[in-house]
């Protein structure tokens, strides 16, 4: 079975998904921007009572926001979230996270239950994670400033 099929049938939860980094929408932006760092994560899920997602905050919204003047630290997140994100249920199939990423142009997509409620994130790197555990021998992985693998593969 090739990658594209792979990928169309197995589930999202299949993928290695990060914690989902949460903040309620009355937290100021500071308090996102503090847990952003101590999760080193570059988004924060604006997360309701329900534990489900409301909005993203991400690192770039943050950027933009510093290019623009100085960020109002402590005005509440739910301000300048994003209420448009990508966003696919743990029984979708793998293919429609990156159909998210490519609609919403975004790095980042919340995982969600059958009830709506967060259960991760994923993303650029839980897909690329997917393609080097799954297809070993087609995708060669290696780690930028290193010294280059051999192009074969060595031993028995």
């Amino acid at each position: 079975m090739g990658l594209h099929a792979k990928m169309s049938t197995e589930p999202v939860s299949r993928l290695k998904l990060r914690p989902a980094l949460r903040v309620n929408p009355t937290s100021t932006l500071r308090e996102a921007i503090e847990v952003m760092r101590e999760g080193q994560l570059g988004c924060v899920i604006v997360a309701d009572s329900k534990d489900r997602p409301a909005g993203i905050f991400t690192e770039a919204m943050l950027r933009n926001l510093m290019a623009s003047g100085t960020p109002p630290l402590a005005e509440p997140v739910s301000s300048h979230m994003a209420e448009s994100f990508a966003w696919v249920k743990e029984t979708d199939s793998i293919e429609t996270v990156l159909d998210g990423m490519d609609e919403k142009n975004v790095r980042f997509v919340v995982v969600v239950n059958k009830s709506g409620k967060i259960v991760g994130l994923t993303g650029q790197k839980g897909l690329m994670e997917y393609v080097a555990e799954h297809f070993p021998g087609e995708v060669m992985v290696q780690r930028l400033g290193t010294e280059p693998y051999p192009q074969q593969r060595e031993g028995a």
